[in-house]
């Protein structure tokens, strides 16, 4: 109970952007002042947060403010996406210290994917400056489906030759830190919770656009899993009963209609793009993507259709989502995100709104990350952290 007590006093402190005093403690926690007194000094001998000087008005003591200390423990994140390899150094307060960002290695051979993943890690850690003893471990987000309690990646579609990796294992063995995998969606959501502000608090799914498209699901602040980790995975809700069959045996699906990969392919059919691409993997569609868009913000007719029928079809995905599970939000991120934010947050809120079952008594908002394009590294740092740190019902349980 006092270490979930200590995790549920830093949480109030981490959502406060001012910092709270002791008192403010006291009445949002409902703890005595004596117990906030004794876990505020253990935080503070830890060097999890300062003393933030005083604040005061009116007659009385001026009350000494508690922050989160920035440098008192920092974390690494690695996004695992078909297209791009992203590692960043977090701070305690949700911010980068330090980013890179390299093409993921061609092949199928996940050896060398590892391998390099390791390597990267390192340059990064000792680039960033930052003491490598405050690192409290590696967080990995990697296309689902996996294996949570193995650390396993289980055969994602568009990273083929990846069947049951240990990709857990093999990195904490490679790096020597304490690692954590979940799925890419996943992480997103919780780095939204860390560090997006406003749009990360309450009830909200986080719609991961990358090479393929998941959702992250958040409820009353708490990330939701699910039973085996994969929770959020939306890639066969049907969006076009009339378009392409999907590997699945359905027609329409938003894996075989809106996903990057497929609007390309829509692309080079109707001569948007030249059919001479020689790979398939997640580099080649990323760049091929990019020069759909290119030619949509120039104006090309059939470039702006392809991707506002997009638009449509995800639209009808968040619906279903939304719906089923009464969020007060939606917010979009992911690698892809950035080239589709300004057709999608112009068309999707009025779509969503025409097929919200409860329209007649709340609205759901719609908007952008606030964490950025690296959502996903950030949200395998933030892991890390919530791991760490963050109050959970878990804690609660004896062992045994």
């Amino acid at each position: 109970m006092g270490d979930f007590n200590l995790t549920v006093i830093l949480d109030a402190i981490r959502r406060a952007s001012g910092g709270l005093s002791r008192v403010e403690l006291a009445q949002i926690v409902g703890l005595s002042p004596q117990t906030i007194s004794n876990i505020s000094r253990r935080l503070l001998d830890q060097q999890l947060i300062v003393e933030a000087g005083k604040e005061g008005s009116g007659p009385g003591k001026p009350r000494t403010i508690l922050r989160l200390n920035p440098s008192g423990m920092y974390a690494v994140g690695v996004h695992l996406d078909p297209a791009v390899i992203t590692l960043v150094v977090l701070d305690l307060v949700g911010d980068v210290v330090k980013h890179s960002r390299i093409t993921t290695p061609g092949g199928s051979n996940p050896t060398t994917v590892i391998a390099t993943i390791a390597d990267q890690i390192g340059k990064i850690i000792q680039d960033s400056g930052v003491d490598p003893d405050k690192i409290a471990g590696l967080g990995v987000a990697a296309p689902g489906p996996i294996d949570l309690d193995e650390g396993t990646v289980v055969d994602p579609p568009l990273l083929l030759g990846w069947h049951r990796v240990r990709l857990r294992d093999a990195l904490a063995e490679a790096t020597g830190l304490e690692t954590l995998v979940d799925k890419d969606v996943t992480s997103a959501a919780v780095a939204e919770t860390w560090a997006g502000g406003a749009s990360g608090t309450g009830s909200f799914v986080f719609m991961y656009m990358g090479t393929g498209i998941g959702c992250g699901i958040v409820l009353n602040d708490e990330v939701v899993r699910g039973t085996s980790g994969n929770a959020g995975e939306i890639g066969h809700i049907v969006v076009d009963p009339g378009g392409r069959q999907c590997d699945c045996g359905l027609r329409g699906c938003v894996k075989s209609s809106a996903i990057p990969q497929v609007l390309v392919a829509e692309a080079e059919e109707q001569g948007v793009l030249d059919n001479s691409r020689q790979y398939s993997d997640g580099p080649a569609v990323q760049e091929s993507f990019a020069r759909l868009c290119d030619a949509a913000d120039a104006g090309n007719k059939k470039a702006i259709e392809i991707i506002e029928k997009s638009a449509v079809l995800v639209s009808r995905a968040v619906a279903v989502v939304t719906n089923t599970l009464d969020v007060e939000r939606v917010v979009f991120g992911g690698p892809f995100w950035g080239r589709l934010a300004e057709r999608y947050l112009d068309m999707i809120p009025e779509l969503l709104d025409e097929n919200l079952a409860a329209r007649m008594i709340h609205s759901v908002d719609v908007v952008g990350t606030g964490v950025g394009e690296d959502v996903g590294a950030i949200g395998a740092a933030c892991l890390v952290l919530e791991h760490t740190l963050a109050p959970r019902a878990q804690r609660l349980l004896l062992e045994g």
